[in-house]
């Protein structure tokens, strides 16, 4: 017997919750274990030797292509969404993705060279993204509204997902480092199914509005619709094969098509007669935060390009004799958020009405972020592999900082200035942001070196933080067109 909805947001047989929460905490956990192990080893399998066991493609454009398939997996969190609230349903959409998720890790693991990368890629990007959108809103799903459970439900959930972030690395770099990347990847593939299967086993405790379609695409239009889906993924495979899209330009691809994407995105919602004029106003002043955390996250996602590089040829990774894996590095972050999330959380909500703005506080991300590049400056010269794990780890700490005041209030400011004919788009231009970003994250990387950091990092720290203090400074106008949000 399935569970109905109603039995499902009384259940509390997961720590005073529901059954269902547990499902979702799983295979989150797991997938961000796949996804976070598989990131953490990416960059140097592209651009080690084939005597090392990687692909020896050149540095730049590997690290454009991790960039790349990060901004890959934003965007594809916006077509999760839609087949979601369209075709599929929420459930659905997240089982389907976790098989590709799986997929895609398998090829990677056994696929030989490029062609293991292409197919992997793009599975586990698309994958991803199809389930991050989508766990999320489930998890709304269990709770009927005015439940006080719904906040704490939400904490046990990210921390499956910090969790996952903290462990995959641990793991598949020591994989990498030990035995060799395809293991890595093979591990990433194995951590995805054991999510896939818990998920499959407790499918039915997530009750029948996991399974809804909110707005069903009519019989007529589906045949426009997937045809249409079909000739742009036949466009895309044929770019590829006839070399028009390749591993130099890919990163570049991404970005413009991002950014054409999220121009539309904002023109249709602005030109649409269904919104009043204080709502495309709100949609205006969203226009420099969408701005803002791009440049945001093309700092902070370069934890694995340039971050990735430099743990790589400039820091010291030796402890007590033996070399850390260079993957290991991305588990600090997860760390720092588990610790100061709560923290920062407590902050805001003692502060009360007394908190800063929105817009105050993405100023305070973005020029953090900026502050934590310049940060690299004082070991500028130290030599290879010289750079202290403790400074970086410092220099991580600062990233979370600005990550925390930050990003979380990008999906809820998102909300909050959507018009009520528009709210699933506009929470799809915040994900349009951090794919933006993302990707850039990639295409500055391609300008890195270490032979010349200096000039990289007091360049990109500087530009953050004149974008900080540029938003500062629109902040009176921005407040004004948000129309009473806070």
């Amino acid at each position: 017997m399935v569970s109905t909805s109603t039995e499902v947001q009384q259940d509390t047989r997961f720590f005073g919750h529901p059954r269902g929460l547990a499902n979702l905490f799983g295979v989150e956990m797991w997938e961000r274990f796949s996804y976070y192990g598989m990131l953490g080893i990416l960059p140097i399998y592209l651009y080690y030797e084939v005597s090392q066991g990687g692909l020896a493609l050149p540095k730049a454009s590997a690290l454009g292509i991790v960039g790349a398939y990060g901004g890959m997996v934003y965007l594809s969190a916006v077509i999760g969404a839609w087949v979601a609230d369209r075709v599929l349903g929420s459930e659905r959409t997240l089982f389907y993705s976790a098989i590709l998720i799986m997929i895609g890790h398998i090829s990677l693991a056994v696929l030989p060279g490029l062609a293991g990368i292409g197919v992997g890629l793009v599975c586990v990007a698309v994958g991803s993204g199809g389930l991050k959108s989508n766990a999320t809103a489930i998890v709304g799903t269990l709770y009927a509204p005015g439940d006080e459970r719904r906040d704490g439900g939400f904490t046990i959930f990210y921390m499956g997902v910090n969790i996952g972030g903290f462990v995959g690395p641990l793991l598949t770099g020591l994989a990498q480092s030990e035995i060799g990347f395809h293991v890595g990847f093979g591990l990433a593939a194995f951590g995805m199914a054991l999510g896939l299967i818990q998920y499959t086993i407790g499918r039915k405790n997530l009750g029948e509005k996991a399974s809804e379609i909110p707005n069903p695409l009519p019989a007529s239009q589906r045949p426009l619709v997937f045809g249409g889906t079909a000739v742009g993924v036949a466009a895309i495979v044929l770019l590829v094969v006839f070399g028009v899209i390749n591993p130099a330009n890919l990163v570049d691809v991404v970005v413009w098509a991002v950014a054409v994407i999220s121009v539309i995105y904002f023109v249709v919602i602005l030109s649409s007669k269904k919104i009043t004029s204080d709502e495309r106003s709100r949609v205006y002043s969203f226009i420099p935060m969408f701005i803002a955390s791009a440049a945001f996250f093309s700092l902070y996602q370069q934890q694995f390009t340039v971050v990735a590089a430099y743990t790589d040829e400039r820091l010291n990774r030796t402890i007590f004799g033996w070399e850390m894996p260079v993957a290991w590095v991305n588990s600090i972050n997860p760390v720092f958020i588990i610790l100061f999330a709560p923290v920062v959380a407590a902050i805001w909500t003692k502060l009360g009405s007394r908190q800063p703005s929105s817009p105050i506080k993405f100023v305070l991300g973005t020029v953090t972020m900026g502050v934590a590049f310049l940060l690299f400056l004082p070991m500028v010269g130290s030599g290879k592999n010289a750079s202290p794990l403790l400074a970086l780890a410092g220099i991580l700490f600062v990233f979370t900082m600005a990550e925390l005041m930050l990003s979380p209030v990008g999906l809820s400011l998102s909300t909050k200035l959507a018009p009520e004919a528009f709210r699933t788009q506009m929470v799809a231009l915040n994900f349009l942001s951090i794919s933006l970003g993302t990707a850039m994250s990639g295409k500055l990387a391609e300008y890195y070196t270490v032979d010349d950091e200096a000039p990289y990092f007091s360049i990109v720290g500087g530009v953050a933080i004149v974008v900080g203090v540029a938003l500062l400074v629109a902040t009176p106008m921005i407040r004004k067109l948000m129309k009473g949000v806070h």
